[in-house]
């Protein structure tokens, strides 16, 4: 069995993250999702619209996706794809580079951002919208 580890906080979830989602799965059998926790967010200066638990719920609900985990360090990475025997980690491509460091424990496959959507533009389309 082949198993794909990739990471997200998988916020105000859109058809982008499913792209992301099913071209991971596609490269492997199961697929671990780690998310990113409202702690480990807070360190990072990022704020969840959804909490860590709801959005571990949505995700679970994905057909691409067998199980989700959390991510609560930056450096857990190693240790996550050793625990979950991980052959391939996978990353958007806004990454490139960032987990080359990787490549001796697993494959890293950095994959192309879906065009025209992201999370970042909708809550700038959202706050735009509700200005007037």
């Amino acid at each position: 069995m082949k198993k794909v580890l990739t990471y997200g906080t998988f916020d105000l979830l859109h058809w982008g993250h499913i792209n992301l989602l099913k071209r991971a799965k596609d490269l492997g059998d199961y697929l671990v999702v780690a998310i990113s926790t409202d702690e480990f967010n807070a360190i990072k200066d990022k704020k969840a619209y959804h909490s860590f638990e709801n959005r571990k719920m949505i995700l679970e609900a994905i057909r691409y996706v067998d199980e989700v985990i959390p991510e609560e360090t930056w450096d857990q990475k190693v240790k996550d794809v050793a625990k979950h025997n991980i052959d391939i980690f996978v990353m958007g491509d806004d990454w490139e580079g960032k987990f080359d460091f990787l490549k001796e424990h697993c494959e890293v496959v950095y994959l192309p951002r879906t065009t025209g959507i992201s999370t970042s533009q909708i809550k700038d389309e959202l706050f735009m919208a509700n200005k007037g």
